[in-house]
Protein backbone atom coordinates (compact mmCIF):
# COMPACT_ATOMS: atom_id res chain seq x y z
CA UNK A 1 0.00 0.00 0.00
CA UNK A 2 1.29 3.45 -0.80
CA UNK A 3 2.37 5.61 2.11
CA UNK A 4 -0.18 8.43 2.58
CA UNK A 5 2.52 11.05 3.09
CA UNK A 6 3.80 13.53 0.55
CA UNK A 7 7.58 13.56 0.95
CA UNK A 8 9.55 16.62 -0.21
CA UNK A 9 11.32 16.21 -3.47
CA UNK A 10 15.03 15.45 -3.30
CA UNK A 11 14.84 14.03 0.22
CA UNK A 12 15.05 10.33 -0.53
CA UNK A 13 17.04 8.24 1.89
CA UNK A 14 20.15 8.15 -0.31
CA UNK A 15 20.36 11.97 -0.15
CA UNK A 16 20.28 12.23 3.63
CA UNK A 17 23.39 13.68 5.27
CA UNK A 18 25.46 11.06 7.06
CA UNK A 19 24.90 10.79 10.79
CA UNK A 20 27.98 11.87 12.81
CA UNK A 21 29.81 9.13 14.60
CA UNK A 22 29.34 9.20 18.38
CA UNK A 23 33.08 8.57 18.76
CA UNK A 24 34.20 11.37 16.47
CA UNK A 25 37.12 12.57 18.62
CA UNK A 26 38.71 15.99 18.31
CA UNK A 27 42.14 16.17 16.74
CA UNK A 28 44.79 17.34 19.22
CA UNK A 29 46.53 20.26 17.52
CA UNK A 30 47.80 23.18 19.65
CA UNK A 31 47.51 26.66 18.12
CA UNK A 32 51.28 27.08 18.64
CA UNK A 33 51.92 24.80 15.63
CA UNK A 34 49.88 27.05 13.35
CA UNK A 35 51.48 30.20 14.78
CA UNK A 36 54.97 28.90 13.98
CA UNK A 37 54.14 28.55 10.27
CA UNK A 38 54.81 32.25 9.54
CA UNK A 39 56.68 33.24 12.70
CA UNK A 40 59.54 35.76 12.38
CA UNK A 41 62.01 37.80 14.40
CA UNK A 42 59.76 40.85 14.62
CA UNK A 43 56.87 38.86 16.13
CA UNK A 44 59.24 37.15 18.54
CA UNK A 45 60.48 40.42 20.04
CA UNK A 46 56.89 41.68 20.37
CA UNK A 47 55.90 38.45 22.10
CA UNK A 48 58.99 38.72 24.30
CA UNK A 49 58.03 42.20 25.50
CA UNK A 50 54.37 41.30 25.96
CA UNK A 51 55.18 38.09 27.83
CA UNK A 52 57.58 39.88 30.18
CA UNK A 53 54.95 42.54 30.93
CA UNK A 54 52.23 40.00 31.64
CA UNK A 55 54.61 37.94 33.79
CA UNK A 56 55.23 40.95 36.03
CA UNK A 57 51.50 41.75 36.19
CA UNK A 58 50.73 38.14 37.12
CA UNK A 59 52.91 38.13 40.27
CA UNK A 60 50.74 40.22 42.63
CA UNK A 61 47.52 38.78 41.19
CA UNK A 62 48.67 35.18 41.64
CA UNK A 63 49.63 35.79 45.27
CA UNK A 64 46.43 37.71 45.99
CA UNK A 65 44.19 35.05 44.42
CA UNK A 66 45.83 32.27 46.41
CA UNK A 67 45.70 34.10 49.74
CA UNK A 68 42.06 35.10 49.20
CA UNK A 69 41.29 31.43 48.42
CA UNK A 70 42.64 30.28 51.77
CA UNK A 71 45.94 28.98 50.33
CA UNK A 72 49.57 29.98 50.64
CA UNK A 73 50.82 32.57 48.12
CA UNK A 74 53.12 30.09 46.39
CA UNK A 75 50.08 28.02 45.36
CA UNK A 76 48.93 30.88 43.13
CA UNK A 77 52.42 31.66 41.87
CA UNK A 78 53.23 28.12 40.74
CA UNK A 79 49.78 27.72 39.24
CA UNK A 80 50.41 30.84 37.15
CA UNK A 81 53.78 29.46 36.07
CA UNK A 82 52.95 25.81 35.37
CA UNK A 83 49.36 26.18 34.17
CA UNK A 84 50.18 29.36 32.26
CA UNK A 85 53.00 27.56 30.44
CA UNK A 86 50.90 24.47 29.58
CA UNK A 87 47.82 26.45 28.46
CA UNK A 88 49.90 28.57 26.08
CA UNK A 89 51.93 25.60 24.84
CA UNK A 90 48.94 23.31 24.20
CA UNK A 91 45.92 25.63 23.96
CA UNK A 92 43.64 26.57 21.10
CA UNK A 93 43.96 30.37 21.41
CA UNK A 94 46.78 32.48 20.04
CA UNK A 95 46.86 35.04 22.85
CA UNK A 96 45.03 33.67 25.91
CA UNK A 97 46.95 33.72 29.21
CA UNK A 98 46.05 31.04 31.75
CA UNK A 99 46.49 30.89 35.50
CA UNK A 100 44.59 31.39 38.76
CA UNK A 101 41.52 33.59 38.35
CA UNK A 102 39.40 35.74 40.60
CA UNK A 103 36.29 33.76 39.71
CA UNK A 104 37.72 30.75 41.55
CA UNK A 105 38.34 32.55 44.84
CA UNK A 106 34.91 31.89 46.35
CA UNK A 107 34.78 28.31 45.04
CA UNK A 108 38.27 27.36 46.21
CA UNK A 109 37.82 28.97 49.61
CA UNK A 110 34.60 27.03 50.16
CA UNK A 111 36.23 23.72 49.13
CA UNK A 112 39.24 24.31 51.38
CA UNK A 113 36.98 25.26 54.27
CA UNK A 114 34.79 22.17 53.88
CA UNK A 115 37.08 19.47 52.47
CA UNK A 116 40.66 20.66 53.12
CA UNK A 117 43.58 21.51 50.83
CA UNK A 118 44.40 17.87 49.97
CA UNK A 119 40.89 17.28 48.65
CA UNK A 120 41.04 20.54 46.71
CA UNK A 121 44.04 19.14 44.83
CA UNK A 122 42.14 15.92 44.06
CA UNK A 123 39.07 17.88 42.89
CA UNK A 124 41.23 20.05 40.66
CA UNK A 125 42.91 17.04 39.03
CA UNK A 126 39.56 15.29 38.51
CA UNK A 127 38.11 18.49 37.04
CA UNK A 128 41.09 18.54 34.69
CA UNK A 129 40.16 15.06 33.47
CA UNK A 130 36.59 16.23 32.81
CA UNK A 131 37.80 19.30 30.93
CA UNK A 132 40.13 17.22 28.77
CA UNK A 133 37.35 14.71 28.03
CA UNK A 134 34.94 17.54 27.15
CA UNK A 135 37.40 18.91 24.62
CA UNK A 136 38.29 15.46 23.29
CA UNK A 137 34.64 14.64 22.58
CA UNK A 138 33.97 18.02 20.97
CA UNK A 139 31.84 19.58 23.70
CA UNK A 140 33.64 22.92 23.66
CA UNK A 141 30.90 24.66 21.69
CA UNK A 142 28.23 23.59 24.19
CA UNK A 143 29.54 26.16 26.70
CA UNK A 144 28.14 28.83 24.38
CA UNK A 145 24.67 27.50 25.17
CA UNK A 146 24.90 28.92 28.71
CA UNK A 147 22.64 32.02 28.52
CA UNK A 148 24.32 35.41 28.78
CA UNK A 149 21.96 36.38 31.60
CA UNK A 150 23.34 33.55 33.76
CA UNK A 151 26.93 34.50 32.92
CA UNK A 152 26.33 38.15 33.86
CA UNK A 153 24.49 37.13 37.04
CA UNK A 154 27.15 34.84 38.45
CA UNK A 155 30.01 37.12 37.28
CA UNK A 156 28.56 40.03 39.23
CA UNK A 157 27.82 37.72 42.16
CA UNK A 158 31.42 36.52 42.26
CA UNK A 159 32.62 40.14 42.06
CA UNK A 160 30.52 41.05 45.10
CA UNK A 161 31.85 38.04 47.02
CA UNK A 162 35.44 39.00 46.16
CA UNK A 163 34.84 42.53 47.45
CA UNK A 164 33.31 41.24 50.69
CA UNK A 165 36.06 38.66 51.21
CA UNK A 166 38.75 41.37 51.11
CA UNK A 167 37.21 43.62 53.76
CA UNK A 168 38.99 41.73 56.55
CA UNK A 169 42.50 42.44 55.23
CA UNK A 170 41.56 45.90 53.96
CA UNK A 171 40.40 46.90 57.46
CA UNK A 172 43.18 44.96 59.17
CA UNK A 173 40.71 43.02 61.35
CA UNK A 174 41.97 40.25 63.63
CA UNK A 175 39.70 37.39 62.54
CA UNK A 176 41.43 34.09 63.18
CA UNK A 177 39.58 32.12 60.49
CA UNK A 178 37.03 33.47 58.05
CA UNK A 179 33.97 31.25 57.39
CA UNK A 180 32.96 30.38 53.84
CA UNK A 181 29.45 31.86 53.52
CA UNK A 182 28.86 35.58 53.17
CA UNK A 183 26.59 36.14 56.20
CA UNK A 184 28.97 34.34 58.53
CA UNK A 185 31.83 36.41 57.14
CA UNK A 186 29.98 39.66 57.79
CA UNK A 187 29.08 38.48 61.31
CA UNK A 188 32.68 37.50 62.09
CA UNK A 189 33.99 40.88 60.88
CA UNK A 190 31.34 42.76 62.81
CA UNK A 191 32.40 41.01 66.04
CA UNK A 192 36.02 42.10 65.46
CA UNK A 193 35.38 45.63 64.23
CA UNK A 194 37.16 46.91 67.34
CA UNK A 195 40.48 45.58 65.95
CA UNK A 196 40.32 47.97 62.98
CA UNK A 197 43.85 48.89 61.81
CA UNK A 198 43.98 52.40 60.26
CA UNK A 199 47.46 51.77 58.80
CA UNK A 200 46.22 48.72 56.87
CA UNK A 201 43.17 50.61 55.68
CA UNK A 202 45.30 53.54 54.50
CA UNK A 203 47.55 51.19 52.49
CA UNK A 204 44.60 49.35 50.94
CA UNK A 205 42.69 52.53 50.11
CA UNK A 206 45.82 54.08 48.61
CA UNK A 207 46.28 50.95 46.51
CA UNK A 208 42.73 51.10 45.11
CA UNK A 209 42.94 54.85 44.46
CA UNK A 210 46.32 54.47 42.79
CA UNK A 211 45.11 51.68 40.51
CA UNK A 212 42.10 53.76 39.48
CA UNK A 213 44.17 56.89 38.79
CA UNK A 214 47.26 55.26 37.25
CA UNK A 215 45.97 54.81 33.66
CA UNK A 216 44.39 58.28 33.80
CA UNK A 217 47.62 60.08 34.77
CA UNK A 218 48.69 60.99 31.20
CA UNK A 219 45.40 62.79 30.52
CA UNK A 220 45.47 64.55 33.90
CA UNK A 221 49.07 65.60 33.34
CA UNK A 222 48.30 66.90 29.86
CA UNK A 223 45.59 69.15 31.35
CA UNK A 224 47.49 70.39 34.39
CA UNK A 225 51.17 70.46 33.33
CA UNK A 226 52.13 72.38 30.17
CA UNK A 227 55.68 70.98 29.87
CA UNK A 228 55.94 68.40 27.07
CA UNK A 229 58.92 66.66 28.66
CA UNK A 230 57.01 65.98 31.86
CA UNK A 231 53.99 64.78 29.87
CA UNK A 232 56.16 62.34 27.89
CA UNK A 233 57.84 61.11 31.07
CA UNK A 234 54.50 60.44 32.72
CA UNK A 235 53.21 58.68 29.61
CA UNK A 236 56.28 56.46 29.54
CA UNK A 237 56.02 55.78 33.26
CA UNK A 238 52.41 54.64 33.09
CA UNK A 239 53.43 51.84 30.76
CA UNK A 240 54.59 50.02 33.88
CA UNK A 241 51.62 47.93 35.09
CA UNK A 242 49.70 49.61 37.89
CA UNK A 243 49.60 46.55 40.22
CA UNK A 244 53.40 46.34 40.17
CA UNK A 245 53.76 50.06 40.94
CA UNK A 246 51.26 49.78 43.81
CA UNK A 247 52.87 46.62 45.17
CA UNK A 248 56.43 48.00 45.15
CA UNK A 249 55.74 51.55 46.36
CA UNK A 250 53.32 50.64 49.14
CA UNK A 251 55.51 47.76 50.32
CA UNK A 252 58.43 50.22 50.57
CA UNK A 253 56.24 52.66 52.51
CA UNK A 254 55.13 49.93 54.91
CA UNK A 255 58.66 48.62 55.40
CA UNK A 256 60.31 52.06 55.58
CA UNK A 257 57.93 53.39 58.23
CA UNK A 258 57.67 50.02 60.01
CA UNK A 259 53.89 50.15 59.90
CA UNK A 260 52.16 47.66 62.22
CA UNK A 261 50.33 45.72 59.48
CA UNK A 262 50.09 42.03 58.62
CA UNK A 263 52.36 40.91 55.77
CA UNK A 264 53.04 37.73 53.81
CA UNK A 265 55.96 37.08 56.16
CA UNK A 266 53.97 37.45 59.38
CA UNK A 267 51.16 35.18 58.16
CA UNK A 268 52.92 32.65 55.94
CA UNK A 269 56.61 33.05 56.76
CA UNK A 270 57.43 34.19 53.22
CA UNK A 271 57.62 32.33 49.92
CA UNK A 272 59.86 29.28 49.32
CA UNK A 273 62.88 30.27 47.22
CA UNK A 274 63.28 26.98 45.32
CA UNK A 275 61.23 25.10 42.77
CA UNK A 276 58.15 23.26 44.03
CA UNK A 277 58.40 19.55 44.71
CA UNK A 278 56.31 16.88 43.01
CA UNK A 279 53.90 15.21 45.43
CA UNK A 280 51.01 12.79 44.91
CA UNK A 281 47.79 13.65 46.78
CA UNK A 282 46.29 10.93 48.97
CA UNK A 283 44.00 9.59 46.25
CA UNK A 284 41.19 7.08 46.74
CA UNK A 285 37.92 6.36 44.95
CA UNK A 286 36.01 6.81 48.20
CA UNK A 287 37.37 10.35 48.43
CA UNK A 288 36.56 11.06 44.78
CA UNK A 289 32.93 10.02 45.33
CA UNK A 290 32.61 12.65 48.06
CA UNK A 291 34.09 15.33 45.79
CA UNK A 292 31.68 15.06 42.86
CA UNK A 293 30.05 18.45 43.47
CA UNK A 294 33.27 20.50 43.89
CA UNK A 295 34.82 18.68 40.92
CA UNK A 296 31.88 19.50 38.65
CA UNK A 297 31.89 23.09 39.91
CA UNK A 298 35.57 23.58 39.10
CA UNK A 299 35.19 21.96 35.68
CA UNK A 300 32.08 23.96 34.76
CA UNK A 301 33.47 27.30 35.92
CA UNK A 302 36.84 26.58 34.31
CA UNK A 303 35.21 25.79 30.98
CA UNK A 304 32.94 28.84 31.03
CA UNK A 305 35.67 31.25 32.13
CA UNK A 306 38.32 29.99 29.69
CA UNK A 307 36.05 29.96 26.63
CA UNK A 308 34.46 33.32 27.43
CA UNK A 309 37.93 34.77 27.86
CA UNK A 310 39.02 33.23 24.54
CA UNK A 311 36.00 34.80 22.80
CA UNK A 312 36.92 38.21 24.23
CA UNK A 313 40.51 37.67 23.05
CA UNK A 314 39.28 36.90 19.52
CA UNK A 315 37.33 40.15 19.41
CA UNK A 316 40.12 42.33 20.82
CA UNK A 317 43.15 40.81 19.10
CA UNK A 318 41.92 40.21 15.56
CA UNK A 319 43.69 36.83 15.60
CA UNK A 320 42.11 33.70 14.05
CA UNK A 321 39.22 32.35 16.11
CA UNK A 322 40.20 30.03 18.92
CA UNK A 323 39.56 26.29 18.87
CA UNK A 324 37.27 25.72 21.89
CA UNK A 325 37.89 21.96 22.04
CA UNK A 326 41.67 22.33 21.91
CA UNK A 327 41.44 25.03 24.57
CA UNK A 328 39.45 22.74 26.88
CA UNK A 329 41.98 19.93 26.40
CA UNK A 330 44.83 22.29 27.30
CA UNK A 331 42.93 23.59 30.33
CA UNK A 332 42.33 19.99 31.36
CA UNK A 333 46.01 19.02 31.11
CA UNK A 334 47.02 22.13 33.09
CA UNK A 335 44.56 21.34 35.87
CA UNK A 336 45.68 17.71 35.97
CA UNK A 337 49.35 18.65 36.34
CA UNK A 338 49.34 21.68 38.69
CA UNK A 339 47.86 19.90 41.77
CA UNK A 340 50.91 17.62 41.87
CA UNK A 341 52.97 20.76 42.56
CA UNK A 342 50.57 22.18 45.14
CA UNK A 343 48.70 24.39 42.68
CA UNK A 344 45.11 25.57 42.54
CA UNK A 345 42.52 25.52 39.70
CA UNK A 346 43.50 27.43 36.58
CA UNK A 347 41.57 28.91 33.69
CA UNK A 348 41.81 31.69 31.13
CA UNK A 349 42.25 35.13 32.67
CA UNK A 350 40.70 38.14 30.96
CA UNK A 351 42.82 40.88 32.59
CA UNK A 352 46.16 39.22 31.77
CA UNK A 353 44.98 38.19 28.31
CA UNK A 354 43.96 41.76 27.44
CA UNK A 355 47.28 43.03 28.85
CA UNK A 356 49.07 40.55 26.61
CA UNK A 357 47.17 41.75 23.51
CA UNK A 358 47.69 45.44 24.27
CA UNK A 359 51.39 44.82 24.88
CA UNK A 360 51.80 43.36 21.38
CA UNK A 361 51.44 39.61 21.99
CA UNK A 362 50.31 37.75 18.89
CA UNK A 363 51.12 34.08 19.48
CA UNK A 364 51.30 31.50 22.28
CA UNK A 365 55.01 32.33 22.59
CA UNK A 366 54.02 35.40 24.65
CA UNK A 367 52.20 33.17 27.15
CA UNK A 368 55.21 30.87 27.42
CA UNK A 369 57.48 33.90 28.02
CA UNK A 370 55.03 35.12 30.69
CA UNK A 371 55.44 31.86 32.62
CA UNK A 372 59.23 31.89 32.32
CA UNK A 373 59.41 35.56 33.36
CA UNK A 374 57.26 34.92 36.42
CA UNK A 375 59.44 31.97 37.45
CA UNK A 376 62.65 34.04 37.14
CA UNK A 377 61.13 36.93 39.13
CA UNK A 378 59.96 34.61 41.90
CA UNK A 379 63.26 32.78 42.20
CA UNK A 380 65.18 36.06 42.39
CA UNK A 381 62.78 38.13 44.51
CA UNK A 382 61.21 35.51 46.81
CA UNK A 383 62.97 36.87 49.96
CA UNK A 384 61.49 40.32 49.35
CA UNK A 385 57.91 39.06 49.13
CA UNK A 386 57.75 38.55 52.90
CA UNK A 387 57.41 42.34 53.33
CA UNK A 388 54.31 42.71 51.11
CA UNK A 389 51.34 43.94 53.22
CA UNK A 390 48.20 41.87 52.89
CA UNK A 391 46.17 45.09 52.80
CA UNK A 392 47.89 45.99 49.51
CA UNK A 393 47.00 42.62 48.00
CA UNK A 394 43.45 43.17 49.24
CA UNK A 395 43.41 46.53 47.47
CA UNK A 396 44.53 44.88 44.23
CA UNK A 397 41.76 42.28 44.51
CA UNK A 398 39.15 44.94 45.29
CA UNK A 399 40.21 46.71 42.09
CA UNK A 400 39.92 43.39 40.21
CA UNK A 401 36.44 42.80 41.66
CA UNK A 402 35.27 46.30 40.72
CA UNK A 403 36.42 45.80 37.14
CA UNK A 404 35.12 42.25 36.98
CA UNK A 405 31.49 43.14 37.63
CA UNK A 406 29.25 44.35 34.80
CA UNK A 407 27.50 46.84 37.05
CA UNK A 408 25.83 48.74 34.19
CA UNK A 409 23.62 45.72 33.58
CA UNK A 410 21.95 46.27 36.98
CA UNK A 411 21.00 49.90 36.46
CA UNK A 412 17.27 50.66 36.08
CA UNK A 413 17.77 52.03 32.55
CA UNK A 414 19.45 48.81 31.38
CA UNK A 415 17.02 46.51 33.19
CA UNK A 416 14.08 48.14 31.44
CA UNK A 417 15.51 47.08 28.08
CA UNK A 418 15.59 43.39 29.05
CA UNK A 419 12.72 40.92 28.92
CA UNK A 420 11.22 39.57 32.13
CA UNK A 421 12.85 36.21 31.45
CA UNK A 422 16.29 37.82 31.12
CA UNK A 423 15.84 39.85 34.31
CA UNK A 424 14.64 36.80 36.24
CA UNK A 425 17.63 34.70 35.19
CA UNK A 426 20.23 37.43 35.73
CA UNK A 427 18.98 38.72 39.09
CA UNK A 428 18.12 35.21 40.32
CA UNK A 429 21.58 33.88 39.48
CA UNK A 430 23.20 36.91 41.12
CA UNK A 431 21.15 36.47 44.30
CA UNK A 432 21.82 32.72 44.53
CA UNK A 433 25.54 33.22 43.92
CA UNK A 434 25.85 35.72 46.77
CA UNK A 435 23.52 34.05 49.26
CA UNK A 436 24.27 30.38 48.54
CA UNK A 437 27.09 29.49 46.15
CA UNK A 438 28.00 29.39 42.49
CA UNK A 439 27.07 25.73 42.05
CA UNK A 440 23.49 26.29 43.20
CA UNK A 441 23.26 29.51 41.18
CA UNK A 442 24.38 27.93 37.90
CA UNK A 443 22.28 24.78 38.39
CA UNK A 444 19.12 26.71 39.22
CA UNK A 445 19.87 29.25 36.51
CA UNK A 446 20.25 26.61 33.80
CA UNK A 447 17.08 24.81 34.95
CA UNK A 448 15.18 28.11 34.87
CA UNK A 449 16.63 28.94 31.46
CA UNK A 450 15.51 25.56 30.12
CA UNK A 451 12.03 25.97 31.60
CA UNK A 452 11.65 29.47 30.17
CA UNK A 453 12.97 28.33 26.80
CA UNK A 454 10.49 25.45 26.71
CA UNK A 455 7.69 27.83 27.58
CA UNK A 456 8.73 30.24 24.84
CA UNK A 457 9.15 27.50 22.22
CA UNK A 458 5.79 25.97 23.11
CA UNK A 459 4.23 29.38 22.62
CA UNK A 460 5.59 29.46 19.06
CA UNK A 461 3.87 26.17 18.13
CA UNK A 462 0.37 26.43 16.69
CA UNK A 463 -2.22 24.33 14.90
CA UNK A 464 -4.46 26.28 12.52
CA UNK A 465 -7.56 25.02 10.75
CA UNK A 466 -7.04 25.76 7.07
CA UNK A 467 -10.07 24.20 5.37
CA UNK A 468 -13.16 22.29 6.42
CA UNK A 469 -14.66 20.88 3.24
CA UNK A 470 -16.03 17.38 3.90
CA UNK A 471 -14.78 14.81 3.38
CA UNK A 472 -11.42 16.65 3.98
CA UNK A 473 -10.30 18.43 7.16
CA UNK A 474 -7.00 20.29 6.71
CA UNK A 475 -4.75 21.70 9.44
CA UNK A 476 -1.54 23.65 9.05
CA UNK A 477 1.02 23.22 11.86
CA UNK A 478 3.81 25.67 12.71
CA UNK A 479 6.93 25.46 14.86
CA UNK A 480 8.25 22.55 16.93
CA UNK A 481 5.99 19.72 18.04
CA UNK A 482 7.80 18.58 21.18
CA UNK A 483 6.95 17.63 24.76
CA UNK A 484 6.28 21.23 25.73
CA UNK A 485 3.78 21.84 22.94
CA UNK A 486 2.18 18.44 22.28
CA UNK A 487 -0.99 19.36 24.19
CA UNK A 488 -1.81 21.94 21.53
CA UNK A 489 -2.64 19.09 19.14
CA UNK A 490 -5.57 18.09 21.38
CA UNK A 491 -7.83 20.51 19.53
CA UNK A 492 -7.30 18.57 16.30
CA UNK A 493 -7.83 15.28 18.17
CA UNK A 494 -11.15 16.52 19.58
CA UNK A 495 -12.24 17.70 16.13
CA UNK A 496 -11.35 14.30 14.62
CA UNK A 497 -13.40 12.53 17.28
CA UNK A 498 -16.47 14.65 16.34
CA UNK A 499 -15.91 14.50 12.56
CA UNK A 500 -18.29 12.60 10.25
CA UNK A 501 -17.28 9.04 9.43
CA UNK A 502 -14.89 8.57 6.53
CA UNK A 503 -13.32 12.00 6.97
CA UNK A 504 -9.77 12.54 5.67
CA UNK A 505 -7.62 14.63 8.03
CA UNK A 506 -4.66 16.36 6.37
CA UNK A 507 -1.75 17.89 8.32
CA UNK A 508 0.22 20.41 6.26
CA UNK A 509 3.69 20.10 7.84
CA UNK A 510 5.48 22.61 5.61
CA UNK A 511 6.27 24.77 8.64
CA UNK A 512 6.88 21.95 11.14
CA UNK A 513 10.58 22.33 11.93
CA UNK A 514 11.07 19.81 14.74
CA UNK A 515 9.44 16.68 16.12
CA UNK A 516 10.31 14.56 19.15
CA UNK A 517 9.02 11.32 20.70
CA UNK A 518 6.24 13.11 22.61
CA UNK A 519 5.19 14.77 19.38
CA UNK A 520 5.04 11.33 17.72
CA UNK A 521 2.80 10.14 20.58
CA UNK A 522 0.49 13.13 20.02
CA UNK A 523 0.31 12.29 16.30
CA UNK A 524 -0.50 8.67 17.18
CA UNK A 525 -3.40 9.87 19.36
CA UNK A 526 -4.70 11.89 16.41
CA UNK A 527 -4.27 8.86 14.15
CA UNK A 528 -6.28 6.64 16.51
CA UNK A 529 -9.05 9.25 16.71
CA UNK A 530 -9.22 9.42 12.90
CA UNK A 531 -9.24 5.61 12.50
CA UNK A 532 -12.01 5.32 15.10
CA UNK A 533 -14.20 7.33 12.68
CA UNK A 534 -13.10 5.17 9.70
CA UNK A 535 -11.05 8.06 8.38
CA UNK A 536 -7.55 8.55 6.95
CA UNK A 537 -4.70 10.69 8.30
CA UNK A 538 -2.30 12.23 5.79
CA UNK A 539 0.82 14.24 6.63
CA UNK A 540 2.10 16.36 3.76
CA UNK A 541 5.22 18.41 2.93
CA UNK A 542 7.39 17.06 5.74
CA UNK A 543 10.74 18.66 6.44
CA UNK A 544 13.80 16.37 6.79
CA UNK A 545 13.97 16.16 10.60
CA UNK A 546 10.27 15.42 11.27
CA UNK A 547 10.17 12.98 8.37
CA UNK A 548 13.21 11.11 9.68
CA UNK A 549 11.68 10.84 13.16
CA UNK A 550 8.38 9.59 11.75
CA UNK A 551 10.11 6.93 9.68
CA UNK A 552 12.48 5.85 12.46
CA UNK A 553 9.65 5.53 15.01
CA UNK A 554 7.62 3.25 12.75
CA UNK A 555 4.77 5.76 12.51
CA UNK A 556 5.20 5.94 8.74
CA UNK A 557 4.34 2.23 8.47
CA UNK A 558 1.32 2.73 10.72
CA UNK A 559 0.04 5.47 8.44
CA UNK A 560 0.64 3.35 5.38
CA UNK A 561 -1.05 0.29 6.91
CA UNK A 562 -3.97 2.29 8.26
CA UNK A 563 -3.68 0.77 11.73
CA UNK A 564 -2.72 2.20 15.13
CA UNK A 565 0.41 1.36 17.06
CA UNK A 566 0.07 -1.60 19.45
CA UNK A 567 2.37 -3.00 22.11
CA UNK A 568 2.72 -6.26 20.15
CA UNK A 569 3.41 -4.60 16.87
Amino acid sequence: MALPMALPAGLASHNRPPMPSPLNLTRFRPRLLDAMADYNRERFFKDLGAGATVGIVALPLAMAFAIASGLKPEAGIWTAIIAGFLISLLGGSAVQIGGPAGAFIVIVYGIVERYGVANLLISTACAGVLLFAAGLFGLGRLVRFVPLSIVVGFTNGIAVLILLSQLKDLLGLSVEKMPADVFSQLHAMALQIGTFNPHAFALGAACVAGLVLWPRLPRLTARLVPHRAIQRAVQMGTRVPGPIVALVTLTLVSWGFALPVETIGTRFGGIPEGLPGFALPDFSWETVKQLVTPTLTIALLGAIESLLCARVADQVSGQPRHDPNQELMAQGIANIVTPFFGGMPATGTIARTVTNIRSGGSSPVAGIVHAVTLMVVVLLAAPLARHVPLAVLAGILIFVGLNMGEWREFTPDRLRHFSRHYRLLMLGTFFLTVVFDLTVAVQVGIVLACALFIRRMSGLFSVELETLQPPVLTYRIYGALFFGAAAKLDEAVNAAERAPRGMTVVLDATHLIYLDATGIDALRQLHRAVLARDGVLRIESLQPQPREVIERSGFAEELAAGRPHTAEG
